[in-house]
């Protein structure tokens, strides 16, 4: 089957926390599976392996997804290709230490100290890394009104031709938005690459990106999938219209109910990359089937009566646990 994607713009890249830590925030089965670290890493390795053998190109990491950041720097020299590229992201420090029964994963920290730090490390990434973000940038922890932290990004844009960005989670993806695409220096806009929440449960950020992939700026996709509630799972019962109509446009198009979640945002709004999670190569093969086919007008129209508001979005997403 030939794919659509030489005529569309949007890519599909893979995000990889799940290659680099073993726990995330999804509804995913549990596994009675003992947990092994060189296992783990062969396993990542052989996601990403099968991910460049299919064309992906664009790979989302960040020192907050556990080994995810080193695997990735080590994988990518072997292949010595020039198209490959790479975003990473400062602000979450990973302190599970891959224990399964860690009842603490990650603490954020937006300080300059810590940016300093974790850039020291994830400049390794250079010369494929394009893209630098404050991970889960938010108005609270005033990361985006620190003069310092912002000149010291803007120091990094300036030297090593960096692209800026950020990304997004919460209820008030907006208001972090419209703040961050307001910031400039020297008259030019600091931030150039938006990654956000979307996904048919999640629109509220709809107008606003595609106001920005209008203006030329990136607009970068994650949890395409809403981690896990848009597949058909009896917990979500109340999403069970969603899970027929997905499961009709599925059949149609001969591919999951995943390829056609990740087509709709590809769809939606023309983003510049909707992101992978996938965990298994398995789930990697089923979402790049979103290349394969286009949604038509009157299944986007279908699709889009199913959004949430971001509040019960986002109530309902801090009761999932880490598996």
């Amino acid at each position: 089957m030939s794919l659509v994607n030489s005529n569309d713009q949007t890519l599909i890249g893979l995000g990889t926390a799940a290659i680099g830590r073993p726990l995330y925030i999804n509804i995913r089965y549990k596994s009675n599976e003992l947990f092994d670290l060189n296992q783990f890493k062969k396993r990542g390795i052989k996601i990403l392996d099968r991910a460049f053998d299919m064309g992906v190109r664009y790979f989302d990491t960040a020192p907050g997804y556990g080994m995810a950041e080193d695997l990735l720097e080590k994988w990518i020299k072997s292949k010595s290709n020039a198209q490959l590229e790479v975003a990473t992201k400062w602000g979450y420090i990973y302190t599970a230490n891959f224990d399964s029964k860690a009842r603490q994963h990650e603490i954020k920290d937006h300080s300059l100290n810590n940016l300093d730090t974790q850039w020291t490390t994830s400049k390794k990434l250079l010369p494929h890394l394009s893209t630098y973000q404050i991970h889960s940038a938010t108005l609270d922890t005033g990361v985006m009104s620190d003069d310092r932290v912002l000149e010291y990004m803007f120091e990094l844009k300036k030297s090593h031709g960096l692209l800026l960005g950020i990304t997004t989670t919460g209820a008030n993806q907006i208001d972090v938005l419209e703040k961050a695409a307001e910031i400039q220096n020297d008259s030019i806009p600091l931030f150039d690459v938006f990654q956000v929440t979307f996904n048919v449960l999640e629109r509220s950020l709809l107008n606003s990106l595609i106001t920005l992939v209008d203006q030329g700026r990136r607009v970068v996709v994650k949890e395409a999938l809403a981690n896990g509630r848009i597949l058909p799972n009896e917990n979500f019962q109340h999403y069970q219209d969603l899970y027929n109509l997905l499961s009709v446009v599925a059949t149609k198009y001969d591919v999951g109910v995943d390829a056609v979640a990740i087509r709709y945002c590809m769809d939606r709004i023309s983003p510049f990359v909707v992101l992978s999670g996938a965990s298994t190569i398995e789930q990697l093969e089923s979402n790049l089937q979103a290349r394969t086919f286009k949604l038509s007008d009157e299944e986007l129209s279908l699709l889009d009566e199913h959004g949430v508001s971001p509040h019960h979005y986002w109530e309902e997403r801090k009761k999932l646990p880490w598996n």
